[in-house]
């Protein structure tokens, strides 16, 4: 009797543990599963030329460029103040970029930004020439833009077509540091946001990386107008022929992107199952 009673317990334990482990099993699958992976282009592959669908791509980094400098650097003319509140400014920018991603990511990435686009070149996740050709149209787009935002300026405006500038108590290496650090912040929320091994983001990735300009705006307005975007303060500068602080707002933000992605690429990417087993394997 006691052994049939020591028996049925063993077996019963058995099955426990059995049930233990499937549900462990179902939980690591659930957990570990494997999300669509963002191709990442060879080293031979990064200077093969485009395809022959490019055009898409270009028709929309040139409208995404042409509507957020239209439609932000607007905000500044349509005021009868010297500036625009900084409340108005900082929404318009976030909201705007959000929207515009949530439109035209699925065509071109929409980097509407030259530091973007630099970034995901470095990180193997665009072609040499398809990256130099959105550059060139982002920045054509962004003179156009405020060229046909001249024609629509009301006589009571005074803004200045959205140019940026370092504050007169900011030094350039100061305005380097801030626009570098700014430009680092939101790339590096970019990269998280879009990792393709991450299965945990909740919500809306263009929503948040709207807000994040919108934080980063807040914060430095007042001291270099936060740029983040070469091309955004190349129309303004060159339409209006403003050029003294023009290298700030290339270097810093080019700089802070490249440093971003490295990072993250290097530090912080998740792993995907196949690559965390290859790292476990390499230390055990």
């Amino acid at each position: 009797m006691n052994n049939l009673s020591v028996l049925r317990k063993s077996q019963g334990a058995k099955l426990q543990n059995l049930f233990e482990v499937s549900a462990l099993q179902s939980l690591h699958v659930e957990n570990s599963r494997e999300t669509p992976k963002m191709k990442k282009i060879s080293s031979w592959g990064l200077f093969s030329l485009p395809s022959k669908h490019i055009w898409r791509c270009l028709v929309a980094e040139f409208l995404g460029t042409f509507l957020l400098i239209f439609l932000c650097c607007g905000t500044d003319l349509y005021t009868k103040e010297s500036e625009s509140p900084i409340v108005i400014v900082a929404f318009s920018w976030g909201l705007a970029e959000a929207t515009l991603i949530q439109t035209l990511s699925h065509v071109s990435g929409c980097h509407i930004n030259p530091a973007v686009t630099l970034a995901m070149l470095v990180t193997g996740k665009i072609e040499v020439i398809k990256s130099m050709l959105y550059i060139i149209i982002q920045c054509i787009a962004s003179i156009v833009a405020i060229t046909v935002l001249n024609t629509f300026k009301p006589e009571h405006s005074k803004g200045s077509y959205g140019a940026v500038s370092l504050a007169a108590n900011l030094t350039k290496l100061q305005g380097v540091g801030i626009e570098f650090v700014s430009t680092f912040v939101l790339v590096l929320s970019m990269f998280s946001l879009s990792d393709e091994n991450r299965n945990d983001v909740k919500g809306s990735r263009p929503l948040a990386i709207g807000l994040c300009i919108t934080m980063l705006i807040f914060v430095g307005a007042d001291t270099t107008g936060t740029c983040l975007n070469p091309a955004r303060a190349l129309g303004p500068a060159v339409f209006m022929g403003v050029y003294d602080d023009l290298w700030v707002y290339w270097v810093a933000p080019i700089g802070g992107a490249l440093a971003a992605a490295i990072v993250y690429e290097r530090v912080f990417r998740n792993f995907r199952p196949g690559e965390m087993e290859d790292v476990e394997s390499k230390h055990y």
